[in-house]
């Protein structure tokens, strides 16, 4: 038996914003610290053997403040661009409704939700996926058969793709997906990878 963590980065400044964040390195809010605090005291009674996130400081942040929590910052923590947040080009840094405003509310769905449309230079959540999911299965399966305990602190659109490979999901039910901020997903693991059980830590 093995857990894997996830755990969405707290609120950054341009989720406060309602801004297109993608890969722009933007950092926690107040309420993104303590979203990261909380993560840490619900995680109490887990002891991890390895952690793993992004490239991109609010997920950092979010991961260094949960370990603390949980006085665990000794574990070996790697950092790849592979579960970097989708890249949302053309978009980044605009502000939400302001692109509803000129492109209409149906394309920037589109852009938000759809699972192959790409945004003007960016990538869709497929792209992200054929990115995540390799990397997942390369590097963290093998320590998770291995009955290792894992953390990985990402970013909305990386961890759907992770989700829809864990839960089999296919490319209409992770649209459907939501993952909150802050909010840590425990999976119980069997030796095969085998989900024996799934919680968000609300």
């Amino acid at each position: 038996m093995a857990i894997l963590v996830i755990v969405r980065h707290g609120q950054s400044a341009w989720n406060l914003e309602n801004r297109f964040t993608g890969w722009v390195d933007v950092d926690l809010t107040d309420k993104g610290i303590q979203e990261a605090q909380l993560a840490g005291q619900a995680l109490k009674k887990y002891t991890f053997d390895e952690a793993y996130t992004s490239v991109l400081m609010r997920a950092n942040k979010t991961l260094d403040i949960i370990l603390k929590e949980i006085g665990q910052t000794q574990i070996p923590i790697t950092k790849d661009a592979a579960l970097n947040e989708r890249m949302y080009g053309d978009l980044q840094g605009k502000n939400k409704d302001e692109m509803r405003a000129e492109y209409g509310d149906e394309q920037v769905h589109i852009w938000r939700r759809s699972y192959d449309v790409q945004p003007p230079n960016g990538e869709s959540l497929a792209d992200t996926a054929y990115r995540v999911i390799p990397y997942f299965e390369k590097e963290i399966e093998p320590k998770l058969r291995g009955g290792k305990n894992i953390i990985v602190a990402a970013h909305g659109n990386s961890l759907r793709a992770l989700i829809m490979h864990l839960e089999g999901l296919n490319k209409e039910e992770i649209l459907e997906v939501e993952i909150p901020t802050g909010v840590p997903k425990v999976y119980k693991l069997s030796d095969s990878l085998k989900i024996e059980s799934a919680e968000f830590l609300r």
